[in-house]
């Protein structure tokens, strides 16, 4: 007769790291948000449907004006990403078998948890890149994004959209009521709180919305760790 599990562990697999971002920081972000001109409606992978989203959004990617902003982004991403690659390895290693580059070694749970952030972070650039980076806003009382949703799917032709593997969102205020980031399965709502940012998977095990603020305009940077493509992970042999 097959014996229980001796252990059972209970995991939402959702990392919420405070202080990424400071204040200062993101009130100037906001500020220039403002007075941009490249804002437009916010989009969902179906198209301009503000039922769904209530938004208006501008993709700060490739802009040589926000260049600094996207490096502050990436910068607070890497350090959240090495908390949430320690907690959870194998969402580093069950995809991928792979193993140190001289010494023939597979990864294991506890050789990653060995190693220093200098040995972790190469590997995470490797294996990882990062997505285009939208900085959102959602007008008190009205706008939001209440449609219960996930980051994985089939839509594009260069099949991007199935190269992501975590979602990610950087909190830039938090002078309103509700406006949580809410997940469906996990029975957990994430309350926005100034320069704190969340990880979580994109399948639809993390089905999640995006609560109306009440009270206060919400505003967010949000975007994806999506994995190279294959032909930079596995390089055709010579010949």
């Amino acid at each position: 007769r097959m014996q229980p599990e001796a252990t059972t562990v209970n995991e939402d697999f959702i990392l919420l790291a405070h202080d990424m971002v400071t204040p200062a920081q993101c009130a100037s972000i906001i500020e220039r948000f403002k007075a941009s001109s490249g804002v437009v409606p916010g989009r969902v992978g179906g198209g301009l449907m503000p039922d769904l989203k209530d938004s208006r959004d501008l993709s700060i990617t490739g802009e040589a004006a926000w260049r600094d902003v996207e490096s502050i982004f990436n910068a607070a991403l890497m350090r959240a990403l090495l908390q949430y690659v320690r907690r959870y390895p194998f969402c580093l290693i069950a995809p991928l078998m792979l193993q140190t580059p001289h010494g023939g070694n597979r990864l294991t749970a506890d050789s990653v948890a060995a190693m220093d952030d200098a040995a972790l972070g190469p590997i995470l650039q490797y294996v990882f890149r990062p997505g285009t980076v939208n900085i959102q806003h959602y007008l008190a009382d009205r706008g939001g994004y209440p449609y219960w949703h996930c980051e994985l799917y089939p839509r594009h032709a260069d099949a991007d959209t199935l190269h992501r593997w975590l979602l990610w969102t950087i909190y830039l205020n938090d002078n309103f009521a509700d406006g949580e980031t809410e997940f469906l399965y996990q029975q957990r709502k994430i309350v926005p709180r100034t320069g704190s940012l969340v990880i979580a998977p994109t399948a639809f095990t993390h089905t999640h919305r995006g609560n109306r603020p009440r009270g206060g305009d919400k505003y967010i940077a949000t975007s994806w760790i999506l994995f190279q493509r294959a032909e930079q992970l596995f390089p055709a042999s010579p010949g």
